[in-house]
């Protein structure tokens, strides 16, 4: 589709904190101009530094090992095990080790269970090699939500320029209800991402910051489900109980959080969804893709659920269990399968259980930074090596992008022809919800960071 097509179209269709999240108080500067593609966009933060041989070049264990083991360096080891955004045929379980799937030897691949069994790549826009802006997770982190990466931006620091969370509630005027990050954890400064500390933006356009896993996991089931108030006189231990695992969720900031408002509607409203979250985490009945259950997979239901409750104009949901390749090459295939089909199991959630957001969302899917191409000395349990992320095949990455106006079955670059940034996803963003102009005149996006859209032929 060429993008005169996409426009005309377009126009056309369109006649916090980590316990409990927080609310922040709306505001608006300027009016948008352009034309909104779609109501509701969903970025998914792609799984912790993604292998390119693994993923889009669908390499499997010839690509993964074949540089080390001579035995697996044959073209029948080869093999999509990303069925859910990629097109491509599995590994041949005759002619190589199946280890990427579930069970105790990962030898049970996991059924993509997107409507029609058909894949992201197949329904949308799939850029098969991206560049990152930079091969850290932190900085890939930034890079993604900011479109721009400063190099003396280190952890522990909130973020340099505005991220797309302040652009769309400054520019988009929408309370911080409809505009979400579902961190999958507190760690390595993730719940430090929800705002920049630019003084044109900051706090006040700020977005929920929401840690399911924490928040109804082991911890905050003993010291914030029952809410209870305590007698100061009497039960001091349990009073500094709770502040100690409060203030854990907000140590790196290391200064005190700025004054948030809220009003008592959306207080109550946040309260009704915490209520309710709990009540499902007991009776096992919170949504969460089938054949997945590892955290990855589990705070994207969370995230499901989020979704179903708020209808977000914007949500980030992070993904980061293949992180585990600096160590366990095998746990990375399957955790990077199970990312795979979280995500297809997303896409299909909202297509079908989310009468709101249906026909009327588009998600992207991002990895912040790419891994190695040679590995480290450390095998795992199969005697697989590992792989760090440094060198320049850590700046190699994809970018999908699904739902709206997004033309289907369109496949961008290759290894000889990359296109695109991972910055890009800024003004991508920017694009569908109609706010490009104001995000691009800003004048805060790295040099070459432009909206897919604006890559297309």
């Amino acid at each position: 589709m060429k993008r005169r097509d996409f426009l005309k179209k377009a126009s056309l269709a369109a006649a916090g904190s980590i316990v409990a999240p927080y609310i922040l108080p709306s505001g608006r500067l300027f009016a948008g101009n352009n034309v909104q593609a779609a109501q509701h966009v969903v970025l998914v933060m792609f799984a912790g530094g993604v292998r390119h041989q693994e993923a889009a070049l669908q390499g499997y264990l010839q690509l993964g090992q074949g540089i080390k083991i001579s035995s697996l360096n044959t073209a029948a080891n080869a093999g999509n095990i990303m069925p859910s955004l990629f097109n491509g045929a599995a590994p041949n379980g005759s002619l190589t080790p199946i280890v990427y799937g579930t069970g105790s030897t990962g030898a049970t691949p996991i059924s993509p269970v997107i409507s029609g069994a058909t894949s992201i790549q197949s329904l949308g826009t799939t850029f098969k090699e991206v560049r990152c802006l930079t091969a850290g997770h932190y900085q890939g982190w930034t890079s993604l939500l900011q479109g721009n990466s400063a190099a003396t931006q280190g952890l522990k620091q909130k973020p340099i320029y505005p991220t797309i969370f302040e652009y769309v509630r400054r520019e988009m005027g929408v309370p911080a209800t409809k505009v979400w990050f579902c961190g999958n954890g507190i760690g390595a400064s993730l719940p430090l991402l929800n705002y920049s500390e630019h003084p044109n933006y900051g706090a006040k356009y700020g977005a929920n910051f929401f840690a399911p896993l924490i928040t109804f996991g082991a911890q905050g089931q003993a010291w914030y489900e029952d809410a209870k108030a305590y007698d100061p006189t009497t039960e001091l231990n349990p009073m500094y109980a709770m502040k100690s695992f409060l203030d854990k969720n907000f140590s790196n900031i290391g200064k005190p959080l700025p004054d948030l408002m809220n009003t008592a509607a959306e207080k109550y409203d946040i309260h009704n969804f915490m209520k309710l979250m709990f009540t499902k985490t007991h009776n096992n009945s919170v949504a969460c893709p089938p054949g997945a259950s590892n955290g990855d997979a589990r705070n994207i239901g969370y995230c499901a659920e989020l979704m179903s409750y708020f209808k977000p104009t914007l949500t980030v949901v992070n993904l980061s269990a293949v992180d585990g390749c600096h160590q366990n090459y095998t746990g990375y295939l399957q955790s990077l399968h199970q990312a795979d089909h979280s995500v297809g199991w997303l896409w299909n959630y909202i297509q079908t259980q989310i009468p709101e957001m249906m026909n009327n969302t588009v998600m992207i899917v991002a990895p912040e930074c790419g891994r190695d191409l040679y590995p480290n000395p450390i095998k795992d349990n199969n005697n697989y090596f590992s792989y760090d992320h440094s060198d320049a095949n850590s700046l190699r990455t994809f970018t999908s992008i699904i739902g709206g106006n997004t033309p289907p079955n369109v496949v961008k670059g290759d290894p000889s022809n990359p296109i695109g940034l991972n910055g890009n996803v800024v003004p991508t963003i920017a694009e569908v919800l109609g706010i490009k102009s104001q995000v691009t005149s800003a004048g805060f996006l790295a040099q070459g960071v432009q909206s897919f859209y604006d890559l297309l032929p």
